[in-house]
């Protein structure tokens, strides 16, 4: 009662005298007045409403701002050209910033113009279960003797059996050494009408008309890597990357005869000695050749051989060596299970 008492009395007294003449002579601790009020629930804060602005465009206005920046004379130009040139034309409807506002509020201030819309690439997916099934072939550059000099050689690789079937160097690229390579090479490996396919990526020699008619009259499918991706094209790829990081790979060529004798020594160490992971360990030429089988026998005999003589060294049984890839492909399609192997 005596709170309630004295909280009235400040609450008389305080418009007249102040709050702090009003605690002092009711005795009460201003400190504890403030507190108590401090516990007390705030008043709700009135609600804002928002005035219009005078100045502002009026609904038709936007309206007639907005058809018209639209509208076909103007709808490929920014804004601030749209002002300008209506000024030239005598004409003020808006600022150029009450524009943007007005094209903001439609989620219009990009592109305004109907955009074309071009089909996606469609991703090669190709698969080889045996050699001489599917091709891929590439261009790269190679340094000559001066600044700005590049010999550029042209590779073809059995995606199946990783074996190169065919490779040249030139001076230039040009789509007619690639038709002539790809030909010799198709002839050499007796291959047959709808037998094979040769990929490559989408660079000026690959997607010529000339290779394209010459693979057309053998019977061969074309295909192409999906633009600015070069994953579609990973054995060529790799095998560039194989060539030119060997220790023996020189900064530059003094010629292209000696461009030429390196990439054969080269590609003869490459189909013929080097044992690629992704065929089992065997060489590109006892694959594509059909030795692998055999050479994969003679292993397990000498395995088998090992396990006899020291069982105990073998704790999981007799070894064996890694298979044969039952397939290898290009962006391995999706419903397909067969064996993956890596380029």
């Amino acid at each position: 009662m005596i709170d309630a008492a004295v909280e009235a009395a400040i609450t008389e007294l305080a418009p007249l005298v102040g709050v702090r003449a009003a605690c002092r002579a009711t005795g009460r601790p201003q400190a504890n007045h403030y507190r108590r009020h401090r516990q007390s629930p705030l008043p709700p804060r009135p609600q804002h409403q928002p005035r219009p602005q005078p100045r502002a465009l009026t609904a038709a206005e936007r309206d007639s701002v907005r058809a018209l920046l639209n509208s076909p004379d103007f709808v490929d130009m920014a804004p601030a050209a749209v002002y300008h040139t209506l000024l030239d034309e005598g004409v003020y409807m808006a600022s150029v910033s009450s524009m943007y506002r007005i094209l903001r509020e439609h989620g219009e201030v990009r592109e305004r113009r109907r955009q074309a819309v071009h089909p996606p690439k469609v991703k090669p997916e190709l698969i080889a279960d045996a050699p001489n099934r599917v091709w891929s072939w590439d261009i790269t550059k190679l340094r000559g003797p001066a600044k700005r000099v590049f010999y550029h050689l042209y590779a073809v690789i059995d995606i199946y059996s990783r074996y190169t079937v065919a490779w040249l160097i030139a001076e230039r690229e040009d789509a007619a050494l690639a038709e002539r390579l790809l030909a010799d090479a198709i002839n050499k490996q007796g291959i047959s009408r709808e037998q094979l396919t040769i990929h490559a990526d989408r660079g000026t020699s690959m997607a010529s008309k000339t290779v394209a008619q010459m693979m057309a009259d053998l019977g061969v499918t074309k295909s192409h890597s999906r633009p600015r991706c070069s994953n579609d094209n990973p054995f060529s790829e790799a095998q560039f990357k194989t060539l030119k990081y060997r220790p023996d790979f020189p900064d530059r060529f003094g010629s292209i005869q000696d461009a030429r004798a390196h990439c054969r020594t080269f590609f003869t160490w490459y189909n013929t000695i080097h044992r690629h992971s992704g065929i089992g360990w065997h060489t590109p030429y006892d694959v594509h050749h059909g030795h692998a089988e055999r050479m994969r026998d003679v292993r397990a005999e000498v395995l088998a051989a090992a396990y006899t003589r020291n069982p105990e060294r073998f704790v999981r049984g007799t070894p064996q060596p890694p298979a044969l890839p039952e397939a290898a492909w290009i962006n391995k399609p999706q419903e397909n299970t067969a064996q993956s192997t890596n380029p």
